[in-house]
């Protein structure tokens, strides 16, 4: 009787040890969603659309990419907060550990990337950061909310398809532009270039290079509205339905990888 005492005793302690740990984490949605606004940052239509893309991302891939939103972390660091939420509610695949969590602090102005174990090589801490200080930061600023969210989770989903190679500080400044610029206007000779020796090129087929491969009109994105070169590719910035539903997280682990930003 002792023994099943002191078990029920230790049962106690642990659970009340837990609970103290935990304190102020939200609990786990239920029914599960990947994009859950807590602090009403976001308007229902701006909801859908986002849940939507994220919802096809982890459909296509099975990367759990998670919008967080509270008014306060309390007394807890942002960084720690967000870990014990992401395991706590065991965002991304159990063994592949493939989620990725974007914790909004409103009333502490605080925003943080967490990326699990599985993610950390392909969006690591320096490039958290930049998306964090020069996407997210200045669309918070400016009251922004939906559009830095939008905004990010088309670059994150953009690097983790390889798609994305430019640095996210750049968009939106004047550079980025007489980059663009540049580009085209190189471009520009190179065609010119091969009609000339071609003896002005040939007609119908569309325009081609010096490799003699179709160049399509458009091959780059909008990098003012944070898409990637293949503009983003998963719903961004439309207000979308349908879908079948977020099926759930599936107990991925998280080591402390990523970065924060005040706004």
């Amino acid at each position: 009787m002792k023994k099943y005492f002191f078990l029920l005793l230790y049962l106690l302690s642990f659970h009340l040890a837990w609970s103290q740990d935990n304190a102020g984490i939200p609990p786990r949605p239920d029914p599960p969603k990947l994009v859950n606004d807590l602090a009403g940052i976001l308007s229902p239509e701006e909801v859908q659309a986002l849940e939507q893309k994220l919802e096809n991302y982890n459909d296509s891939t099975s990367t759990q990419v998670t919008i967080v939103n509270v008014k306060s972390i309390g007394p807890y660091e942002i960084a720690d907060y967000a870990v014990k939420l992401a395991i706590n509610w065991g965002i991304g695949q159990k063994g592949k550990n493939n989620g990725l969590l974007i914790l909004t602090s409103v009333d502490d102005r605080k925003v943080n990337i967490t990326t699990g174990y599985g993610m950390e090589a392909l969006l690591p801490d320096a490039l958290a950061k930049r998306i964090t200080e020069y996407t997210l930061k200045p669309n918070y600023k400016a009251g922004n909310y939906y559009q830095g969210l939008d905004e990010a989770t088309n670059l994150i989903i953009d690097i983790f398809s390889g798609q994305y190679k430019a640095d996210p500080r750049d968009t939106g400044d004047g550079g980025s532009n007489v980059t663009f610029w540049l580009i085209i206007g190189a471009l520009v000779l190179v065609i010119l270039f091969s009609l000339r020796r071609r003896g002005g090129g040939g007609g119908g087929g569309g325009m081609r290079t010096l490799g003699g491969g179709f160049f399509p009109p458009v091959i780059f994105g909008d990098f003012s509205s944070g898409r990637g070169p293949f503009g983003g590719g998963f719903g961004g910035g439309g207000f979308g339905g349908g879908g079948g539903g977020f099926g759930g997280f599936g107990g991925g682990s998280f080591g402390g990888g990523g970065a924060s930003s005040d706004w």
